[in-house]
């Protein structure tokens, strides 16, 4: 079976705690060459049948009323996995 994934990250312009913390860690570790970490949600819809245009709509709209804070977050990425035979 197909899964759509969404993707959501914190608006730009605002701060992401947990995500400076990471950072933090990262910078007292040394030796990385990451300057900064941003922290977001991934979500897995495993779809029953096939994924159309009409079901990437009701995943978009899933998205940006239920799974994404519009005031906060941005939904960035739905992409589509395609099931790999057993």
């Amino acid at each position: 079976m197909p899964t759509i994934v969404v993707e959501v990250m914190p608006k730009a312009e605002l701060l992401d705690p947990a995500g400076k913390a990471v950072a933090g860690a990262l910078r007292r570790e040394g030796g990385h060459p990451f300057s900064d970490v941003r922290i977001g949600k991934r979500f897995e819809l495993t779809v029953d049948g096939e994924v159309t245009d009409a079901v990437l709509a009701q995943a978009q709209k899933l998205a940006d009323e239920m799974l994404s804070n519009s005031v906060i977050e941005d939904v960035v990425k739905i992409s589509v996995l395609e099931s790999s035979p057993a």
